[in-house]
Parts: structure tokens; sequence; C-alpha cells
């Protein structure tokens, strides 16, 4: 599968047997034939395809996630643009958007954020591990739809050079404005990585448990 000239890497049941799809998002400069690795680490998920989508030359947009988001333009919407096409296809084979996850780390997570929020509905869930909405000031406007209580979760460490607590308080706001089940947990001295505290809480959502 080719969306918008980036791959997208395909791992778990097949697309033509899944009853549900979990959607990743790499970090900057990574690739998705390594993100997806993280399905390894998750419980057994028998019903799932997962999806892992390459960004072009490994990134989703240029700068920083709160540069202005003119900044970050055509590769910010042209991203969001092969998200969306990834679900367009999903829905060519039955798997609805309640049965559609997404996942994503950094520079991947603020990306699976401005996503949904822009595309808000009922999901099966969501999974930010370190990320927050895009743009210098989240632009309200651009958010619409009701997520009827979509379970979405946030993780960050206290301290993180590319995502500032601050903003990740802003985004858990606005998504809770917007109807959505949002549980955040800002980890002491984490670092930019990812810890098991977080896969287990992948885990929750993606067993429909959270």
């Amino acid at each position: 599968m080719i969306v918008h000239n980036k791959e997208v890497v395909a791992g778990g049941s097949s697309l033509k047997d899944a009853k549900k799809a979990l959607i990743l998002l790499h970090g900057r400069g990574a690739r998705a034939d390594g993100f997806i690795q993280i399905t390894n680490e998750l419980d057994d998920l028998p019903d799932f395809v997962f999806l892992a989508i390459q960004a072009i030359h490994n990134t989703w947009y240029p700068h920083g996630f709160m540069a202005p988001v003119a900044q970050n333009q055509p590769q910010l919407d042209a991203s969001l643009d092969g998200i969306a096409e990834v679900v367009r296809n999903l829905g060519e084979v039955d798997i609805k958007p309640k049965d559609i996850y997404f996942m994503g780390f950094s520079q991947g997570a603020c990306l699976t954020l401005e996503y949904v929020a822009r595309n808000a509905q009922k999901y099966g869930g969501v999974v930010a591990l370190t990320g927050g909405l895009i743009g210098q000031h989240p632009d309200l406007a651009k958010y619409s739809g009701n997520f009827e209580k979509t379970p979405i979760f946030i993780g960050s460490s206290d301290f993180d050079p590319h995502v500032p607590e601050s903003r990740i308080e802003e985004s858990v706001k606005i998504l809770n404005d917007m109807n959505a089940n949002v549980v955040k947990k800002i980890y002491k001295d984490m670092g930019h990585t990812i810890n098991q505290d977080e896969m287990n809480m992948a885990n929750l959502i993606f067993n429909d448990a959270l």
C-alpha cells in the first residue's frame, strides 16, 4: 500500500481477515518498519491489522510541532491526508472508525492527536506517547466533531526538551471538551522515550478495557 508516496508497513492479521486496525506513526527520523516492532510489546491482538505509515524522508513535518502551522506546510497537510487515506482504505474493507485505533511516538504522537482532533468521532482508542496538538497555539477552528468518549492516553516525561507539559495540559483540555475520555500520565525523569507503564496503558485501550 502506498499513500502520498509513503509506504505503509503491515503486520498482525491480514487486512481481509482483520476486524480492527491499529495505525502507527513513528517519530522524527525513525522508520515505519522499525516502529511497527513496538507491537511485539503489546498483548496478543489476533483481530488487529497493524499499519505503520512511513513519513516522506522519515519526517512528518519539518519544524517543531509548536512552530506556526504555516512553517510546517505543505508537509503537515500531506501527512494528515496520508492518515485520512489509510482510514478511507480501511472503510473499504468494512473496518469502521469505532474499530480503528491510533498510536504514535513524539512527532508521530503530535500528528496522531492533530489528526483525530480534526476528525473527531468515535474511534477505538488513541495512544499518544509524548505529544500534543500542533501549532504555535492550537487552532480550535480546525477541531470539530464529537469523540463520543473515545479513550485517549497521553504519556510523557515531567521534563521533555521537545514536548512541554503545558502543551500536554492544553491538549488534554481541548480533547476532553470534545467529549474524549482522556487519561494523562506524566512520568518523573523519564526522558524522551517509552516506558512499560505506557505500554500497559496501551494494552488496556487496545483490549477495550479503559
